[in-house]
């Protein structure tokens, strides 16, 4: 399955120094958990993301708004020029 969307990158309030996300839509969140999966730490589902020229390997994760989360390390950060609010586009695959 994939997927696109656009989503501002904010900050995780437990972990402000080190954490930053994006949130997928709720109607694609809640497609992706209707899928049945092996259990995984923390709900984890692997995927494959491409934010301009930036592709790598990771995993989402259910948030407490029932939207899924995705981490965006600082390499890629850095690599596309984002900051925290900046909006971005995401290209997302589902693994496994």
């Amino acid at each position: 399955m994939q997927y696109e969307f656009s989503a501002a990158l904010w900050r995780w309030e437990a972990r402000p120094d080190l954490w930053v996300f994006v949130s997928l839509p709720l109607p694609q969140s809640q497609e992706i958990a209707d899928v049945p999966r092996p259990r995984a730490g923390f709900g984890a589902v692997p995927v494959r993301v491409r934010c301009g020229t930036s592709t790598w390997t990771t995993s989402i994760f259910p948030g407490e708004d029932g939207a899924y989360v995705l981490p965006l390390k600082k390499a890629v950060r850095t690599a596309q020029g984002l900051e925290l609010g900046d909006v971005a586009r995401f290209e997302l695959e589902l693994l496994g």
